[in-house]
Order: C-alpha cells, then structure tokens, then sequence
C-alpha cells in the first residue's frame, strides 16, 4: 500500500472548515475528529456515563445529549476539568479514527486526512503523520473574522484566541501552511497544489502501522475490522 496520513489543523477563525471543504471536492478522504468527539459522548456511550458522574446532569439538554456550549464553558475556565475531560474522550475518538483509518486503507486511499483541531497542542498524534498542514491567517484577520462570526467583543475574542496556541508558533512545526489571509480563490488554488503534491508522493505508512500492530498486539483486531469494512 501507498497509503499516509495527514495532520491537519488551524485555529479558531483561521479557515480550516474551509480547506477541508475544498478537499471533499478534490474527493479527498478526510477524518474529523470533532465529528467523532460529537459521536462518542451520545447517549448510552461509555463516555457520555463517564462525563455525567464527574460534570452532572446540569450540563444535559432536554433529549439527553450533553450541551456542548455548556460543557465548553465549564473546561474554558478549569485546565482541570478540561483535562479530565480529554481523559474521558480522547481515547474512545483514537478508537474511533483507527476504524475509519482502517477503512480508508482497504479502500485505496493514497492519503487521509486527520482533521484534529488541536493536533499542535497536544503533539503526541503528530509522529504518526507523513506530513502536517497548519490553515494560517495573520491575527488582524484571525481576530476581525472571530468577532464578526461569533458576535464578540474584541477583549472576548482575544481572551478566546490567546486560549490556543498562536498560529505563528503552529507554523514552525508544520510541514505545509496553508496562507488563508486572502481571498477564497488564493486559499482553493494553495489547496489544489498541496493535493497534487500528496498524490505524487511516494511515502507510505504501511510499514509503520505495520510494526505498530504488531508491538501492541493489534493484529486480531485489524482482520476483524478489516473484515468488518468489507463484508
């Protein structure tokens, strides 16, 4: 196989949902992690009982879905709940991407893409990408397109910005930047040339998820799933 995987991130108001909608065109496989992060805390999950024992009822909507808005303000203030949070979900969402990852592959896929807004922050995901793109916008433009979309003051919308790490310093460890400063145009033609050079490359993961399954004993679980996406 020729298949790799991708990093992919950005950050608030930097324009990523935009790449990542130009890349559905171009027919690109792309995995969202926030997608998943809404799944696997739905009712009756593993999760959702966990995140209820230690947040409480308080934080449910009237059908029993878990309100995110809610829940975003608890962890925004408290570094400790956030990280007893991620404690609880990140593992059932990496579950969750190695069956998509997993289908991708029987597939065909040259490359996926792992949309994971906070791939940068967290680090540990980035050395099992082949290469990671940062969505970059200089900070006028991050902090105007923040406040016209969410309706902030401008002392709120730095206070949110500042939460995350700077684009700037994101854009020292990517191996590709998409400059989405401009126009929708300019950011669509950076995205065709990333796709292009993607399809060209020769590297593959094979290998390495290869000696990952076999030093963590996944081998089993690889033909169920294989076996799974296929049938």
């Amino acid at each position: 196989s020729t298949m790799f995987l991708v990093g992919l991130s950005g950050g608030i108001a930097s324009g990523k949902s935009t790449v990542v909608a130009v890349l559905r065109e171009l027919g690109c496989a792309v995995i969202d992690a926030d997608v998943i992060a809404r799944q696997v805390v739905q009712p009756h999950s593993k999760a959702h009982q966990q995140i209820l024992q230690h947040f409480g009822t308080e934080i449910l909507l009237e059908n029993g879905e878990i309100n995110r808005e809610a829940l975003g303000n608890i962890i925004f203030s408290q570094p400790e709940k956030r990280r007893l949070l991620n404690s609880i979900t990140h593992p059932e969402i990496l579950k969750e991407m190695l069956k998509q990852v997993l289908k991708y592959f029987v597939l065909g896929y040259r490359y996926v893409i792992l949309d994971i807004p906070l791939l940068f922050e967290t680090r540990g995901l980035t050395r099992f990408m082949k290469y990671t793109v940062l969505v970059y916008c200089d900070p006028p433009t991050q902090l105007g397109r923040l406040m016209k979309r969410s309706g902030l003051g401008v002392a709120e919308a730095e206070a949110r910005i500042s939460s995350q790490l700077p684009l700037d310093e994101k854009r020292k460890w990517a191996t590709h930047v998409i400059d989405n400063s401009g126009d929708r145009e300019s950011t669509r033609r950076q995205v065709l040339r990333l796709h292009a050079r993607l399809e060209d490359s020769l590297d593959f993961l094979w290998a390495r998820l290869a000696v990952g399954t076999a030093l963590a004993g996944f081998g089993g679980l690889v033909f169920l799933l294989i076996r799974h996406f296929i049938s």
